[in-house]
């Protein structure tokens, strides 16, 4: 089944035909963002696998799932159940990450199905993250063998730069968290690293995460191997037209990390108040009622429909089900204008900005830490 866009993939901010910007995109159908769409919509597409889940075609030439089970915050003793969940669920995409801990867990379920003969490792698609401290040019390929050796691995399908910002390097088995020093390594010196990998076949494809547009260009401007993929926090609340746009204008697929906007867990971490979360807008909620379906459905499909792949992740088996069941119903022009429109350009820096690990240390430049972005 074909992801259907049936409407832009985002509505003019100014929301009048009375906008005085010249050739707001809403409005003018030959706009060039409204061209991209079209264009964007062709990378969706039909993937051969058992389940025929459909897939993103990357830059890479390779086909990534658009919907991945996510591993951040899953701890010690419930991310195998929950990658468990997921595989018996249909899923074949799986979001990882050396920060976040698990990586020797998860590898463990992958042996236990490859054992088995059900799935095969080339059935799956297994993106994995550099980590800041991990930045430096001899390290970064040091760093990807230990993430695979820890999963079981030979390679990776997708490799991502974790943040825009490196470190001092701390040890592969204790990536740095506090009182942490800024490295004297360039990102773009790290992304020449990224590109041996795939190189030698470690990463058939590589990309990066929480890039903002300024530091996305610049590494496109410079790159041997183009990014396939910026990771990024983007959900009902916090659309980021531009960047979306401008990924998808030089052929960068964009991922979710946040699609459900955090949860109410991140309501409650960021002082954002009990009703501040995007699965519990009355709009979200109206539009699931009369779709006999779930706000993180909605939430999942709206994104789908705007071509970006999604990440959602909960242990809890019924939502690990039920966020993959998103391909049967669209949402049409009416209701992707009104989730449009709830954009607060609010970030609630879910995959969180590492703003609290410069505290203790030199490079610490306020009473909270220090914002990268």
């Amino acid at each position: 089944q074909h992801i259907h866009n049936t409407s832009p993939s985002i509505s003019c901010k100014h929301r009048t035909r009375n906008c005085s910007r010249p050739k707001c995109h809403l409005y003018y159908p030959s706009h060039p963002i409204n061209m991209l769409i079209s264009k964007i919509k062709s990378r969706f597409l039909e993937c051969s696998t058992q389940n025929a889940i459909p897939c993103y075609k990357l830059n890479s030439g390779h086909d990534m799932p658009v919907v991945a089970y996510g591993t951040f915050r899953s701890a010690r003793g419930e991310v195998a159940k929950g990658v468990q969940d997921a595989i018996n669920a249909g899923y074949r995409h799986f979001d990882l990450a050396h920060i976040y801990g698990n990586e020797k867990e998860v590898g463990d379920v992958f042996k236990s199905i490859f054992d088995a003969g059900t799935i095969k490792r080339e059935d799956l698609f297994i993106t994995g993250k550099l980590w800041n401290s991990d930045h430096d040019v001899e390290i970064v390929p040091q760093a990807c063998d230990h993430s695979l050796q820890n999963l079981g691995l030979t390679y990776f399908d997708l490799y991502l730069i974790h943040f825009p910002i490196g470190w001092k390097f701390t040890g592969l088995d204790t990536p740095g968290w506090g009182a942490s020093e800024l490295s004297d390594t360039s990102l773009i010196d790290t992304w020449r690293a990224m590109e041996s990998l795939t190189d030698n076949g470690k990463c058939r494809s590589i990309g990066v995460s929480n890039y903002p547009m300024i530091l996305m260009h610049d590494l496109v401007t410079q790159a041997r191997i183009r990014p396939a993929v910026n990771q990024i926090e983007v959900h009902a609340y916090y659309s980021r037209e531009s960047l979306v746009n401008y990924c998808h204008s030089r052929d960068i697929c964009v991922t979710a990390h946040t699609p459900l906007g955090g949860g109410l867990a991140n309501t409650k971490e960021y002082g954002l108040g009990e009703n501040f979360a995007p699965m519990i807008d009355p709009t979200v909620v109206k539009i699931a009622e009369q779709k006999s379906k779930s706000p993180a459905q909605v939430l999942l499909r709206w994104l789908l429909q705007r071509n970006i792949v999604v990440l959602p992740k909960s242990v809890k088996s019924e939502r690990i089900v039920q966020n993959f069941d998103v391909f049967d119903f669209e949402l049409d022009a009416s209701e992707m204008e009104d989730m449009n429109k709830l954009d607060k350009y609010v970030s609630y820096k879910t995959n969180p900005n590492p703003l609290s690990a410069f505290l203790g240390g030199k490079d610490c430049f306020s009473q909270e830490g220090t914002d990268i972005f």
